[in-house]
């Protein structure tokens, strides 16, 4: 069987031709589709491609937890130094400021005792009187009119004696009669206890050791310092006017004032240590004898006396002393060094490095405990034996600020973050370090210089609790930093232009930093 034959015209053929010229082209668009990606979202079709991105992003840390990691040229430059966390045995104690002063139960007040007019004062203020001394002469009536009693009392009863002498003599020969005796008996005993009263007051007033007249002598009733003097030649006294204050000064108090949150561990009878800064750090030790039932509303404070032995009257009344009081018992505790404390805003962190990740650190915040020495105690944040960062910890900080690690990693930022150099180019920066004291009188040094071109680091440690300079602040950078006594507080300053000036909290206390002209060496 003979299959038929297929035949095409012209006209057919080049329609054929066509359709299949234009399935190909479809087939090759689909597949130019399916190979080429899609232009991002929000970039043009034809636009040049960006570069290809280098860096690694950090991968967010867990809220609460914050890591820095330096690259390896920065960890190089940096000298960070790690070690292992103590552990040692401590009493807690406190420390709190106190004041000497006299001890009011050895303090005896000087009265005339008479009304009159101050002849002469014989002591001065400040000196050393013995018991019967003489203070000072008062010219007074009162004492002239009671030695006019007594003189006049004698001639009476020296009468008397006369009359009672006649009397016995007349009843002897029976002259006179026993009721006459009797009543001249009575008279005499009479006069003699009129001379015994006028003799008495006499005394009472000195009279009997003064020289005659109207004079009376004020005298010293107990030995001892005098610490105030209101008498003055010429100066009217009445009885009870106060003309010294004579102290003892074989023992002085120590008034301190306590936080009510520090009451708990304070007992009567516990042991004081006594640190006066005139007697070049030497301890005293004394005893806590009273802790006042009464706190002070506006203070929240309380007051604690403390006893303190003084044989060689070398501690003076109104002396500033530091008070150390041990709480009973004592405790195991963390220590690390203090170097190892870094201070962000209210907190203080420290820094501990990941394990198998060289250049990391994890920043961690810590509850301190008892300052001593160059260690502190951790209560909380850090275990014994665990590595901590000793020294470079500023660092540390610093690139967690100038990469707002804080921020991302949920933490609240408690201080202002300013702009800072990259890391490299920090790193190469030179970097002055000066160490200021910041004291009731303020600081010290108060005037910082620095080459221009130089980072400066200052290092700002409160010496003592009485002073409005708990924190510091450079109103022009915008940075505040809180002071912890006895804590070192690390700022630290890009190089500068001109002058810039830091102040205490209250603006009472001020300080600068100038940039030295080229040439001067720096002070």
């Amino acid at each position: 069987m003979t299959e038929p034959a297929v035949k095409l015209t012209r006209g057919t053929a080049v329609v054929v031709a066509v359709g299949l010229a234009v399935a190909g082209a479809a087939a090759g668009f689909l597949a130019s589709r399916r190979s080429v990606p899609a232009p991002a979202e929000g970039v043009q079709a034809g636009a040049p491609a960006a570069p290809a991105r280098t860096e690694h992003p950090v991968p967010p840390p867990t809220p609460q937890t914050l890591t820095v990691t330096l690259s390896p040229e920065l960890l190089a430059r940096a000298e960070i130094s790690t070690a292992p966390a103590g552990r040692r045995t401590v009493t807690a104690t406190l420390r709190v400021p106190g004041v000497v002063a006299a001890d009011a139960y050895h303090q005896t007040v000087v009265t005339p005792l008479v009304s009159g007019r101050i002849e002469t004062v014989t002591v001065a203020l400040g000196a050393a009187v013995r018991q019967g001394q003489v203070l000072a002469r008062v010219q007074s009536p009162e004492v002239a009119e009671v030695r006019e009693r007594v003189v006049a009392a004698q001639s009476m009863l020296a009468a008397h004696d006369r009359e009672l002498s006649r009397v016995e003599r007349l009843l002897a020969i029976g002259a006179a009669s026993q009721q006459e005796l009797e009543r001249a008996h009575a008279e005499h005993a009479a006069q003699v206890a009129g001379l015994e009263s006028a003799q008495a007051r006499l005394a009472l007033l000195g009279g009997g050791e003064a020289p005659a007249g109207a004079i009376f002598l004020v005298r010293a009733p107990s030995a001892g310092v005098v610490t105030e003097r209101m008498a003055n030649p010429g100066q009217n006294v009445e009885p009870a006017m106060r003309l010294f204050t004579i102290s003892d000064l074989s023992s002085v108090w120590v008034v301190a004032d306590v936080y009510e949150r520090d009451l708990g561990g304070l007992r009567i009878g516990q042991t004081a240590h006594v640190t006066i800064g005139a007697d070049a750090g030497r301890v005293r030790t004394g005893r806590v004898s009273y802790i006042d039932p009464e706190l002070r509303p506006e203070t929240r404070t309380t007051r604690v006396r403390v006893e303190l032995p003084n044989p060689r009257g070398d501690l003076r009344i109104g002396m500033f002393v530091d008070v150390r009081l041990d709480q009973p018992g004592a405790s195991d505790v963390v220590v690390v060094p203090r170097t190892a404390i870094q201070t962000v805003g209210e907190r203080h962190v420290i820094y501990v490095p990941v394990t198998g990740r060289p250049g990391a650190f994890v920043e961690r915040a810590v509850r301190l405990g008892e300052t001593g020495g160059a260690d502190v105690a951790i209560l909380d944040g850090v275990s014994a034996g665990e590595p901590v960062v000793v020294t470079g910890g500023f660092l540390l900080r610093s690139e967690v600020e100038r990469l707002g690690l804080r921020q991302r990693s949920g933490v609240a930022a408690t201080e202002p973050v300013r702009a800072e150099a990259p890391a490299s180019a920090a790193a190469a920066t030179p970097i002055r370090t000066v160490q200021v004291s910041v004291t009731s009188a303020g600081f010290e040094p108060s005037r910082v210089s620095v080459q221009p071109g130089t980072r400066l680091r200052l290092i700002f440690t409160r010496m003592v609790e009485e002073t409005c300079a708990t924190d510091v602040a450079f109103p022009s950078l915008g940075i505040r930093r809180t002071l912890p006594r006895g804590t070192p507080v690390e700022v630290l300053l890009d190089p500068i232009a001109g002058e810039v000036a830091f102040t205490c909290g209250e603006q009472m206390l001020k300080g600068s930093v100038v940039v030295e002209e080229t040439g001067a060496g720096p002070r």
